[in-house]
């Protein structure tokens, strides 16, 4: 056995000479590693560098599924049917029509919005589903001087908000519809009257500006079933036409001020807040009415609108631009209500009860009678059933009748007179009388 001595003499001399090996050996391995890696390198270059040819062939592979896919959607649409096209021809005569009413008449409807409404909104624009404040109305364009008619309860809240006796400058703002677009001017009240519904305003605007409304000089001729054109600004869509047939005559109507309007026209046109104060026109562009009212449950056109008679708007709009109040004939005749008749067995629609007299009234001195007490119980009142021989079934008949005329005409008016309740056999009695202003 060699002594501990020698064999670490053994190891010293071998342990230089194996480390050295395992350094060669490991800068071997280093080298190789380092060779290995630069042929990987180049391999991933060549890898993200196609060939030319390569690329060439990818993009016409591409194109080439391209082509086929657009000649399968191609085949596929040959396939489906195609509406036909029709050229644009001619307008019908119907359409014709009404563009040739709307283009004459248009600028003849305005825009009119109360003052305190434009304070309240900063603006007079409306939005599709917006509520539109009473006071977005629309006015109608009566002359060249810039004299605009709409209904009184459009400028209700100024009107109402100012002192009595007090003249008012400035209650509106007037949009009118030009060719270069739409011009605002301030408007100035020059007459009102709430128990027709009716206000006048005036428009500093140039004359140029200005197409006033062609009005028809009655709405006797108005027949139920002919077209009417209505212009507004319902929900503050400025220069709406609607259309429709007049569905009713002599419509006795509450206005929204509480006044009590008789010969309105009623139609189906849509009429809708906003409308109010416009134009009712016939089919040759003539004002015929000036929409005022609806009646509906949802506060929406229902089909049933209303519209102030020519014939009223003629007998009121002259006298507020000339005094800026108007001045009513009246019989001054309180009439009985339909109860009333019925209690004292008059035929309800067979004429107007007279229940009283108002003041100093002419039918009086002319010697018609009231419903009055006597020794056998309650007698009632003369019967008006015509005036100057036009018949009246009720009592808005005989209202209309006389707001036709003018203060200080005679009319002639006929009568049934009954004894007692329940005489059949009635006394008819006819007097001239001369109208006077309307009593309070």
């Amino acid at each position: 056995m060699a002594s501990r001595a020698s064999i670490a003499s053994r190891v010293a001399r071998v342990a230089p000479a194996g480390v050295a090996r395992a350094r060669r050996a490991a800068r071997g391995r280093g080298a190789a590693t380092r060779a290995t890696r630069r042929d990987d390198d180049d391999d991933d270059a060549r890898r993200a560098q196609p060939s030319t040819a390569s690329t060439t062939r990818r993009r016409a592979l591409a194109l080439a599924l391209a082509s086929a896919t657009t000649r399968a959607v191609d085949a596929r649409a040959a396939n489906v049917p195609s509406p036909a096209i029709a050229s644009s021809g001619a307008l019908g005569a119907l359409e014709s029509q009404f563009i040739d009413v709307f283009g004459r008449a248009e600028r003849a409807a305005v825009n009119v919005v109360d003052l305190t409404v434009l304070n309240q909104s900063g603006n007079q624009s409306a939005f599709a589903g917006a509520i539109v404040a009473e006071g977005n109305g629309t006015g109608v364009v009566w002359d060249d001087e810039g004299h605009v008619v709409t209904n009184y309860h459009v400028l209700g809240g100024v009107l109402a908000s100012a002192p009595k006796g007090r003249k008012l400058g400035e209650v509106a703002k007037v949009t009118i519809q030009t060719n270069e677009g739409n011009r605002t001017f301030a408007a100035t009240l020059v007459g009102a009257s709430k128990e027709k519904d009716l206000v006048v305003i005036k428009v500093d605007a140039p004359k140029e500006l200005l197409r006033p409304a062609v009005v028809s000089s009655s709405s006797e001729g108005v027949r139920v079933g002919q077209a009417v054109f209505a212009i507004g600004n319902p929900f503050g869509f400025d220069h709406t036409l609607t259309t429709g047939v007049v569905s009713g005559l002599n419509r006795s109507i509450q206005s929204q001020v509480g006044s009590l309007i008789t010969g309105a026209i009623q139609t189906d046109a849509a009429i809708n807040p906003g409308n109010s104060g416009g134009p009712l026109l016939d089919s040759r562009g003539q004002l015929i009415g000036i929409n005022t009212a609806i009646f509906t449950p949802t506060g929406t056109s229902a089909g049933v609108g209303f519209a102030i008679p020519i014939d009223t708007v003629n007998a009121v709009v002259p006298q507020l631009i000339a005094s800026g109040e108007v001045v009513f004939p009246s019989l001054n005749i309180k009439f009985a209500s339909a109860s009333v008749e019925r209690d004292l067995q008059v035929p309800v629609g067979g004429g107007a009860l007279i229940q009283s007299f108002i003041g100093d009234s002419a039918a009086s001195k002319a010697g018609f009678l009231a419903t009055r007490r006597g020794i056998a119980g309650i007698a009632p009142g003369d019967v008006i059933i015509a005036v100057d021989g036009a018949p009246c079934g009720v009592a808005a008949d005989v209202v209309r009748a006389i707001e036709r005329k003018r203060v200080g005409d005679d009319v002639q008016v006929t009568a049934l007179r009954r004894a007692a309740v329940g005489d059949a056999n009635p006394e008819k009695v006819t007097r001239t009388i001369r109208l006077a202003t309307a009593n309070a």
